[in-house]
């Protein structure tokens, strides 16, 4: 025999085994750090479209119309982008967009010559989106 080669039994090389400890992972550490479906989709949740009430304004220039900062944060309305408001699904209106600084209110402000011609109160509900 070599004096670098050892004799073992196989006893000997089954408790040697059994000496080291066998590390576990502990799944719920590694699982805790992916988010859940629900958190994955709500971050890509953007609204297309909002019910709003219009308010006329007759201080406005032609073809415009003041949108809450929140509402048009939520929809992706910028200032100046053309803004779509429809009513009863039927009378399309465009609008360029001023964004006002007023919060929590669902209330558009147009310009009323044209909602007036075609026949629109003031006070009705619509629908708004980014044109």
């Amino acid at each position: 025999m070599y004096p670098e080669e050892k004799e073992t039994t196989p006893t000997q090389s089954a408790n040697e085994e059994k000496s080291e400890p066998a590390k576990k992972v502990d799944v719920k550490k590694l699982v805790s750090i992916i988010p859940p479906a629900s958190e994955l989709r709500r971050k890509q949740k953007i609204l297309r479209e909002k019910r709003i009430r219009i308010k006329y304004d007759d201080s406005l220039p032609e073809n415009t119309a003041k949108v809450p900062k929140d509402l048009a944060e939520a929809l992706g309305i910028k200032e100046g982008d053309t803004i779509e408001i429809v009513i009863a699904g039927k009378k399309k209106f465009l609008f360029k967009a001023i964004i006002i600084e007023e919060a929590g209110t669902n209330l558009v402000y147009c310009y009323p010559e044209e909602l007036r011609e075609k026949g629109v109160a003031d006070n009705s509900i619509a629908t708004l989106r980014k044109h």
